[in-house]
């Protein structure tokens, strides 16, 4: 894998920090072995209005301790720890810690590391060879539950999902039913259960089962965000 091409998140970056007056910085683990490493990341970090460094750690299992002690949004991991390695921590993380976000600090540009961080619950990979320019616009869109690959990563993700389709694999590209997307569309729609359910010819407890399996699957609270989803997924005009 190469990455010679600047590298850019999947959505924009803007121009200035996301905080607004009166907001709190994000609160961000830091877990290095390499103490020198720690206090430069921390450098970058501390210098934005929007992000703080409140707890480090020096291996895994040392991180996950952290995490249980510390309010946290954000957890940036090595991935070769001694203990437990960062991907290792980062399990842990998600099973203790399910909204906590996770992003992969390594000097590894390498695609199994790759597949296995986002196996582990990351939402982002950045290398430290260009952490000085990448780190910062990944732990913001990591705060904004976005994912952040450099170009190499993507390559590599693309490139596994089209030898996954050749093969014959089933891909989790269709997470929903296509009821579950008929329902989902009327929902965004601003129908109600009733009028979906005669458009249906299903019972309106249908319907409302239906709905609870969209917010379950795709990990969201409300109509608003429901119709969100599928304004993004192309099943709504906005």
């Amino acid at each position: 894998m190469q990455h010679d091409n600047p590298v850019t998140p999947l959505t924009p970056e803007p121009a200035e920090s996301p905080a607004t007056p009166g907001s709190r910085p994000a609160r961000i683990l830091l877990a290095d072995d390499h103490a020198l490493v720690r206090r430069g990341v921390r450098l970058i970090l501390d210098q934005e209005p929007d992000l703080r460094v409140v707890a480090e750690a020096g291996d895994g299992a040392e991180a996950v301790e952290q995490a249980r002690a510390h309010e946290i949004d954000l957890a940036v991991l090595d991935i070769a720890m001694p203990r437990m390695t960062g991907l290792q921590a980062a399990r842990e993380l998600a099973a203790v810690r399910p909204g906590l976000r996770i992003l992969m600090l390594t000097m590894h540009d390498n695609e199994q590391y790759f597949f296995q961080a986002l196996k582990a619950g990351a939402s982002g990979y950045v290398l430290k060879s260009v952490a000085d320019r990448d780190l910062v616009a990944a732990c913001r869109a990591a705060i904004r539950d976005e994912p952040f690959l450099y170009p190499g990563a993507v390559t590599a993700l693309i490139r596994h999902y089209l030898d996954r389709v050749r093969q014959g694999e089933e891909v989790p590209g269709q997470i929903l039913t296509p009821r579950e997307e008929e329902v989902l569309k009327l929902v965004a729609e601003g129908h109600s259960s009733k009028e979906i359910a005669e458009m249906l010819f299903i019972s309106v407890k249908t319907v409302q089962r239906h709905r609870a399996n969209l917010l379950s699957k795709l990990g969201l609270r409300d109509r608003l965000e429901l119709t969100r989803y599928a304004i993004r997924a192309g099943l709504v005009e906005p």
